[in-house]
């Protein structure tokens, strides 16, 4: 038989009528990941204090947390494909207010509110379009579809963007930078919503008079009702913290105390990141050979305890080594992938409410992108980078000793759905994922 373009699609998992959604959420994560490795330091450039700059980046991680909590509801409510317009004109409208006005101003008010009012709109995007690929994706396919997902994400954020910062910055600038960016973040939003045909993402998926509000509701309850999911939304808000702590502290360290450069830095971030979108898919593998809590627990908290600490006193010991700086960059990439299958984890901890055991799950992960710069910007000036850098290892200990209490029965193995299974619909709201890239390997078999 031969190998049509949609076979091969299939075979690797990703629903073909969706594919060049995938392709053009990889070119706008990279986009929106064009600052992460720079835009630190050069809003300190501009006169802002680091405690500052640090506020400046909780408070675009509250309003991303809130988009992505809303993403799913209002794709249930208006279709994914509304949602992801909404969210591509909300980055380019507040990304040139961002770049036009607070920029010039350097007033840090406007700073705060542009970058804040930014901070709404990439998860409207990204996250809807996961609403539409749970919605299209065959259930004997849905890990695969959103394992590809979850890589297009990372690659782009802050994989590829770091690396065309690191191209661009000797070339235009940083600001210049910024603009292109913007460029990348709309030809990568136009493909799916211009080449992209499926209708499901076009029409609303909820049913008639179900209230998306309603499950949002009931996935806070349920914090509450179930108090292992509870603890399993806390693991995925100190998974994730520290990275985005390093984001607003690290570059600024790397580069003014460490004494790298800054495109070697960029490249380190790259790397760092690069190494998850590979380790991801390794401890999926993993986890469903010796368990989804173990995994976790050990290669997830424990390991990212080492590696956070040898991130800190390996480059502080040996200063300007870039091979030592990459290795142990690369071993934190890693251990960020250990918690991999937590989202497996919460869906067998609730059976019969999985959609809002997800919920629970993705308002943890929106949760770390605010948590981990507000620790950066209470706790720096006091405490410095390694005290910083203490905290967040003992956020990666605490997780480890909370995975170990979410004991499980071992879920059946569910039969595959054949060939002309019909799409699966989203339960209501929608998962973040795993921020980093995480994405749940599909309940195959227990811890």
């Amino acid at each position: 038989m031969t190998n049509t373009p949609s076979s091969v699609f299939t075979r690797l998992g990703i629903p073909p009528a969706l594919s060049w959604g995938y392709l053009g959420l990889l070119i706008f994560m990279t986009g929106v990941g064009v600052e992460a490795g720079y835009l630190s330091p050069y809003l300190e450039s501009l006169g802002i204090p680091a405690s500052g700059v640090a506020m400046i980046f909780t408070v675009y991680g509250i309003t991303g947390a809130v988009a992505a909590w809303f993403a799913g509801a209002l794709s249930d409510l208006w279709g994914p494909r509304r949602v992801m317009w909404l969210g591509l004109t909300a980055f380019a409208v507040t990304h040139v207010f961002f770049l036009a006005v607070a920029i010039p101003s350097k007033a840090y008010p406007l700073l705060l509110l542009g970058y804040g009012l930014r901070g709404l709109a990439f998860p409207l995007f990204a996250y809807a379009f996961l609403v539409w690929i749970a919605a299209v994706a065959p259930p004997r396919q849905m890990g695969s579809a959103m394992g590809w997902f979850w890589s297009a994400f990372s690659a782009g954020l802050p994989t590829l963007g770091s690396l065309t910062a690191s191209v661009l910055i000797p070339r235009v600038g940083e600001l210049g930078t910024l603009w292109a960016a913007l460029g990348v973040v709309v030809a990568g939003g136009l493909l799916p919503l211009l080449l992209v045909r499926e209708r499901t993402g076009a029409a609303r998926l909820a049913p008639p008079g179900e209230s998306p509000l309603a499950g949002l509701v009931g996935s806070l309850t349920i914090l509450c009702r179930e108090p292992r999911v509870g603890a399993g939304a806390a693991v995925r808000m100190l998974n994730t913290a520290s990275q985005f702590g390093f984001l607003v502290m690290l570059p600024t360290w790397f580069v003014k105390e460490i004494g790298l450069s800054d495109a070697r830095w960029l490249r380190l971030l790259a790397l760092m990141f690069a190494t998850n979108i590979v380790t991801n898919l390794l401890f999926g593998i993993v986890g469903d050979r010796v368990g989804w809590r173990a995994t976790v627990a050990w290669f997830g908290g424990a390991g990212c305890t080492l590696s956070t600490l040898a991130l800190y006193y390996v480059p502080s010991t040996a200063g300007a080594q870039y091979a030592l700086c990459v290795l142990v960059a690369v071993l934190y990439g890693a251990t960020l992938s250990g918690y991999v299958p937590l989202s497996a984890l919460m869906t067998a901890i609730a059976p019969t409410h999985k959609g809002q055991a997800m919920a629970a799950l993705n308002l943890g992960a929106g949760a770390s992108a605010f948590v981990g710069p507000l620790v950066v910007s209470l706790f720096l000036g006091p405490l410095g980078v390694g005290g910083v850098v203490w905290i967040f290892a003992g956020f990666h200990a605490v997780s480890a000793l909370l995975t170990l209490t979410l004991r499980t029965a071992a879920p059946e193995t569910a039969p595959l759905a054949p060939e002309t299974a019909p799409p699966a619909r989203l339960p209501q709201p929608l998962p973040a994922g795993a921020g980093d890239g995480n994405v749940g390997a599909p309940i195959t078999k227990g811890p």
